[in-house]
């Protein structure tokens, strides 16, 4: 069936009467109304807004932007909210592009979907399902939530052309989102996001799309149901990836570990219990799905105060490790004692140096081309020890898909390397190609055996991260990240980029600029020779600053939202210099925003 737009109500609803009539946000919030595609309900929705043309405007004012990898936004009715009527559009966008470039393989391949436990989820998933089954193309569907790792690993172990996974990951219960895979299992890079995004915008979302019943959907044969055989393969890749498999006492070290209300739980609890860590307590409040996040409104394991729960179970019970996923199981944090027995929480670059240490001195098979990859905002302190392991770095763009098409890139011979690992500084980490995402499963493995083989051999993660710092400098980090608010929040960071894209930049908080790097303009430039040479990664809206003093300043705008964020590193010889050095950027920076 070819749903259209039908504009016979009888009663025509209008918002705002005057000379705001002529706004652009209203004629699309009149069409939406006036619409009988829009469901009664909805239709309520926005008839319950009418009188306040601010969020008329917020709602109206533009089409959620579907960019290179998906689309995330607050739900509800309206042009600019994640809601069914935009992730039909989306997915009829990827079924237009699969079409158009793959044909009938595209359609017999099918593309596997899977949802986590947000609100809304599940029916934005079969949404998904029934345009794609509209279209002659073959849905594969999940039974019931799962991970984002565990789609990457479908779309690949069902050799899917694509495949779709409904989530917002860790961003607050209003949000969802819609995150599209392609056959390599990562996120779609060039050329196909672009093709997609295209597509995508070029759909009628009244008159383009195309849709059948479950019913019809599952008769004709394009859609299915994901057997429990995919669930036991991710399994199995994720235990291969152990390397200590017989830690004296592991049985009995203890864990402390919270899926947030998440995804993480069945897997996660399966995969512990299969390699032998039998003393793992699950937080019961936080053990099961809940797409409105009852105990921790910002389910973000970056985020300390998510562990509050955690670590009054770890201090009943005794446990020296508290372990977290987000919600949609691709991030991993943790919490652990210093040597006073005082809770401390790793940041994102702290894990990933432990980790990718860990698996360096472990692995004594590491081939003479073996590579770390990870992002140009992460640690430089991961570069300083890769040297000294004498491993190769690669760094990508912001965004674990471009980790993902470095290890295609490692496959296909177009680069020299092989994968050992990659992690992003937001707390999430792969180990092995299984998938080819954030893996929150495979990371808990990986930290848990971390921590128990350190127990075992009487020494902590803590007191190994000390000797990393004591060993390579004291590298210290720390995310700023500013929010605004709605089309004026957009335009003001869009302000900032311009200030400092514009600027020549001599010297910042009394350090003179060593490196400048423009990632859109794909220029970097040493301001003591005043040469050039181009940065060999796709345009990005991304500023970088490499101080006199190794102090790296990245400024990145949200892609989705009106959010930037800094990313500040700093290093020196102790930890208080490092953490006073950091205060100084940290407030320098942005008052030197503020002044441009």
């Amino acid at each position: 069936m070819r749903y259209n737009s039908r504009y016979q109500s009888k009663k025509k609803y209008k918002v705002l009467e005057g000379q705001v009539m002529e706004k652009e946000f209203v004629k699309n919030y009149n069409m939406w109304v006036e619409s009988e595609y829009i469901d009664k309900e909805d239709r309520e929705e926005l008839l319950s807004i009418k009188d306040d043309e601010k969020e008329v405007e917020n709602r109206f004012y533009t089409d959620l932007s579907f960019g290179t990898a998906g689309m995330r936004g607050v739900r509800g009715v309206g042009r600019n909210r994640i809601n069914k009527y935009n992730i039909r559009k989306a997915t009829q966008g990827l079924a237009n592009y699969i079409l158009k470039t793959t044909g009938e393989e595209g359609k017999k391949r099918g593309v596997a979907i899977a949802y986590d436990c947000r609100i809304g989820s599940t029916e934005y998933a079969l949404n998904t399902a029934l345009v794609l089954a509209g279209n002659g193309i073959k849905a594969y569907l999940f039974d019931s939530l799962r991970s984002t790792p565990e789609l990457s690993f479908a779309t690949r172990e069902l050799k899917a052309i694509a495949g779709v996974m409904v989530t917002a990951s860790h961003n607050p219960q209003e949000y969802n989102g819609y995150k599209v895979y392609w056959e390599d299992g990562a996120q779609i890079v060039e050329p196909q996001a672009s093709g997609i995004v295209g597509e995508v915008n070029n759909v009628d979302i009244f008159k383009d799309i195309k849709m059948v019943s479950e019913d019809e959907a599952r008769a004709k044969g394009l859609l299915e149901t994901i057997s429990k055989h995919v669930d036991d393969r991710f399994v199995e890749e994720v235990e291969k990836q152990a390397i200590n498999r017989d830690i004296p006492g592991k049985k009995d070290f203890k864990i402390v570990y919270s899926p947030l209300h998440g995804t993480g739980r069945v897997a996660v609890q399966r995969v512990l219990k299969e390699m032998g860590f039998e003393s793992v307590y699950t937080v019961a409040e936080q053990e099961m799905p809940d797409g409105m996040f009852p105990t921790c409104p910002y389910a973000n394991p970056e985020d300390k105060s998510v562990f509050k729960l955690s670590t009054e179970l770890a201090d009943k019970i005794g446990a020296k490790i508290c372990l977290a996923n987000d919600p949609d199981a691709d991030r991993t944090g943790m919490a652990i004692r210093d040597e006073e027995g005082k809770w401390v929480f790793p940041n994102g670059n702290q894990i990933g140096v432990l980790l990718m240490n860990y698996l360096l001195e472990m692995n004594k098979n590491i081939p003479s081309n073996g590579a770390v990859i990870s992002t140009i905002v992460s640690t430089p302190m991961l570069d300083v020890i890769a040297k000294d392991k004498g491993v190769k770095v690669f760094r990508t763009l912001t965004g674990f898909k471009y980790i993902g098409e470095k290890i295609r890139q490692f496959e296909t011979k177009e680069l020299d390397g092989t994968y050992l690992f990659g992690f992003e500084e937001s707390i999430g980490y792969l180990v092995g190609t299984h998938v080819r995402d954030k893996d929150a499963v495979v990371a808990t493995l990986m930290i848990a055996e971390m921590a128990a083989y350190y127990d075992s051999i009487g020494t902590s993660v803590y007191k190994e991260l000390n000797k990393l710092y004591d060993k390579y400098g004291w590298f210290v980090e720390e995310t700023v990240s500013i929010t605004k608010q709605g089309k004026s929040g957009i335009e003001e960071i869009g302000k900032i980029m311009e200030n400092l894209r514009n600027k020549e930049h001599a010297e910042i908080c009394g350090r003179k600029v060593a490196t400048y790097k423009d990632f859109k303009l794909q220029v970097e430039k040493d301001m003591a020779t005043g040469e050039t040479k181009e940065i060999a990664l796709p345009k990005s809206d991304v500023i970088q600053f490499i101080l006199e003093d190794g102090t790296y300043v990245t400024a990145r705008p949200s892609g989705t939202e009106p959010k930037i964020k800094y990313y500040i590193c700093v290093v020196d010889s102790t930890k208080e210099k490092s953490l006073a050095k950091l205060e100084e950027i940290k407030n320098g920076f942005q008052a030197y925003v503020d002044s441009l």
